[in-house]
């Protein structure tokens, strides 16, 4: 198979295992009873994708898993606070995985998703308009790191292992 196509191959199946841990996640009881905060599977799917295939080919995966995310949840909100806190995500992935090294991928991860979060309460503040949201952020940060680390860490084996198999470089 032509390099090109399996790129694009691995890109689409990684769209979709995101996509599908998305619709599962959403499917699941929160696992603390604060409203917003979940695991964010589907965070590590994309990190995944940034390291194993690039910048590019991750922003398609992020792309993909926002857009019909919210078409099956059929929710507007969804699509708007999924899309800021997921371009806020994205960005610090892009600036940290140049810097931070492979072996500390949860460190990035755990950072993008107190950003993902950032991009969340900031669509929040303009849905809502009232500034008293914002008090929510510290809870969110802490949520945040704690599930960043823990599908940073996700992400992290996922790549040692098929570099191991030869599936991926």
């Amino acid at each position: 198979m032509p390099k090109g196509t399996r790129r694009l191959t691995l890109t689409a199946l990684l769209a979709a295992a995101a996509l599908g841990i998305f619709a599962l996640e959403a499917q699941l009881p929160a696992p603390v009873p604060i409203p917003g905060v979940k695991l964010g599977l589907a965070n590590a799917v994309t990190l995944f994708a940034m390291r194993a295939l690039g910048r590019k080919e991750a922003g398609a995966v992020l792309t993909v898993r926002v857009l019909l995310g919210a078409l099956f949840a059929a929710s507007p909100s969804t699509l708007l606070y999924s899309a800021c806190g997921g371009l806020l995500a994205y960005a610090a992935m892009c600036l940290l995985t140049a810097v931070i090294p492979e072996k500390r991928l949860w460190a990035v991860s755990a950072l993008a998703a107190v950003a993902h979060n950032a991009g969340q309460l900031l669509a929040c503040l303009l849905v809502v308009r009232t500034p008293g949201v914002l008090a929510y952020g510290p809870i969110l940060a802490v949520s945040g790191i704690i599930t960043g680390v823990f599908t940073g860490l996700c992400a992290q084996y996922l790549l040692q292992r098929l570099r191991k198999t030869g599936l991926i470089k």
